[in-house]
């Protein structure tokens, strides 16, 4: 009976790899309708309570228990045999196709993700092929928004007004104005929810000098509104020029996975300690190794004070940005947790990461689960055919994937994509983990939560710039809380995407405060951490965990 039992009933894995994408099925060894109806019948068993339980046949009770014990002993079964994925026959016929040597990365089951280059391509860039001309050169960095920087470049050290108001269509606007008499013209900078728009008039084009709501539809013809306030606010420079920077990203974290050979789930990525020759010398290509006691660079995250997220990290400087990784080797390791939530909470928050191939393994897109994570950069060391039994084996091929609503990004790969100098390849890189992250925050879900945000930041700035303005013509208004209060410095915050969603979320707590409206218990976004605290207890979790929901599964 048992015997009947395993061939009428396999189990079968989802190919969603990872500690949360497994997903249990049953299939059944024939296609009769009889062996549907006794699977259902079982899954009912399971998942009802026992006074309601249906007999699975009109066999003995004796029977019934112990089909019934049988199929439970097999559900209980051996998790890390369960864990054993093989590639699915699409995946496996197409790596037929393509033949010697395994591609580095390879596309879910379920799709939705792009690769580059491409599968069809990975014959044409074989490392086995000649390696055409590439030397150092500077690669372009992207910018994340254009006009974030030209307040400061072009009215904070000038003479200039700046004027609120709030359309009933667009929303809080924060206009800015400024006279180049030298060259006789009207700078304009219009702060809308969306985005910001910049402009400048010759002056001769005007009989008097435009109003300021001219200007504003001069900018934007959908601006509706019959009038601005005029902001007299003596240190109105400093906050709006506050709220121009958070779009600006001098600071990035990126996340490093370390996939050794036969490796495909997430649990065995994470669960990596040692760190071979091979590794660390490609760390050392990415930055030096620092002790995070007392490191007073940008953190990324990390505990500097009391150790509670390792005691070494990778850092580095690129081209005035700091950069801070999180190794998953050098985070803590927590013996028994099959998921290592110590290394996911850090990783699985990041929006790009690395992943380093020592083997043929590829890995697969999707393997590790996050809400966050939008993008995989993965790093094979080869030994091209050309270079012979000497060689030292320094080439390294490249490979990208992004999810689907992700922009394409630069510097784009050569062909082939292999990097035989070591400066070469970190310029490359790092390059395109910042492009790729910058690119990231234009997919839908970051775009749909950058817009949220901005909003409540930009709202925040317009009441505050306000309420100042009254209080300095002597008129009463309501407090309100300046954005350079009750969050991090520019400096340390960086224009971080996870830093300004939770600035935006302190500022909507203080006007909950300030309307008297409860707040929801336990939350704890609008804390600061105390003096001396460790940045981690007070960082908001978005990484999916089992029994957790994201703050992003209701966009």
């Amino acid at each position: 009976m048992e015997g009947r039992n395993e061939k009428l009933f396999s189990r079968k894995r989802s190919f969603t790899f990872g500690a949360y994408g497994g997903i249990d099925k049953f299939i059944t060894g024939n296609e009769s309708s009889c062996a549907e109806s006794v699977g259902h019948s079982i899954l009912d068993i399971l998942d009802s309570p026992s006074s309601e339980a249906k007999p699975l046949t009109s066999a003995p009770s004796s029977q019934k228990v112990t089909e019934l014990f049988a199929i439970i002993e097999k559900l209980q079964g051996s998790r890390l045999d369960e864990q054993r994925c093989e590639f699915p026959p699409p995946l496996r016929t197409r790596l037929l196709k393509i033949g010697d040597g395994l591609p580095l990365i390879l596309p879910p089951k379920s799709g939705g993700y792009w690769i580059d280059p491409p599968l069809d391509r990975h014959v044409e860039t074989s490392p086995t092929l000649s390696q055409g001309g590439f030397g150092l050169e500077s690669y372009d960095i992207m910018e994340r928004d254009s006009e974030a920087k030209v307040y400061q470049e072009f009215f904070r050290h000038r003479y200039h007004h700046s004027f609120t108001a709030c359309d009933p269509s667009l929303g809080p606007l924060v206009l800015s104005v400024c006279l180049e008499e030298e060259e006789n013209r009207l700078r304009v900078i219009l702060r809308m929810k969306e985005c910001s728009i910049h402009g400048t008039f010759s002056v001769s084009l005007f009989q008097q000098f435009p109003t300021a709501v001219e200007l504003a539809k001069m900018l934007c013809s959908s601006v509706s509104v019959t009038c601005f306030e005029a902001v007299s606010y003596l240190k109105a420079p400093e906050i709006i020029m506050a709220f121009d920077e958070h779009r600006v990203s001098q600071n990035f974290k990126f996340g490093v996975l370390y996939q050794r050979e036969g490796q495909l789930t997430e649990e065995d990525i994470l669960s990596n300690n040692e760190e071979s020759e091979e590794f660390l010398e490609f760390l050392s290509i990415l930055g030096q190794t620092v002790k995070l006691q007392g490191f007073t660079g940008f953190r990324g995250g990390l505990d500097v004070s009391h150790g509670q997220t390792g005691n070494e990290a990778v850092f580095t400087s690129f081209h005035g940005r700091e950069i801070m990784f999180h190794v998953a080797t050098k985070l803590p390791f927590t013996e028994g947790d099959t998921q290592q939530l110590q290394r996911k909470r850090h990783i699985g928050n990041d929006i790009v990461a690395l992943v380093y191939q020592e083997g043929n393994t590829p890995f697969i897109s999707d393997v590790i689960r996050s809400h966050f994570l939008h993008c995989f950069i993965a790093v094979r060391r080869i030994k091209r055919e050309n270079e012979g039994e000497g060689g030292d084996g320094g080439s390294f091929q490249v490979s990208v994937t992004a999810r689907e609503d992700v922009p394409p990004f630069g510097p784009p790969l050569p062909t082939p994509p292999i990097f035989t100098e070591g400066s070469v390849l970190r310029e490359f890189l790092l390059t395109k983990l910042i492009n790729a992250e910058i690119s990231c925050y234009k997919a839908l879900k970051f775009s749909r939560l950058e817009l949220r945000t901005r909003s409540s930041l930009l709202e925040a700035l317009r009441s505050e710039l306000s309420s100042r303005s009254q209080c300095m013509l002597g008129e009463p208004s309501q407090p309100s809380i300046p954005l350079t209060e009750g969050g991090r410095s520019v400096q340390e915050g960086g224009g971080g995407f996870i830093e300004n969603f939770k600035r935006a979320i302190r500022v909507r707590s203080h006007s909950f405060d300030t309307l008297g409206v409860p707040k929801k218990a336990g939350g704890v976004a609008g804390q600061r951490p105390k003096d001396g605290e460790s940045e981690q207890t007070s960082n908001v979790g978005y990484t999916e965990t089992r029994g957790q929901t994201s703050p992003q599964d209701d966009l």
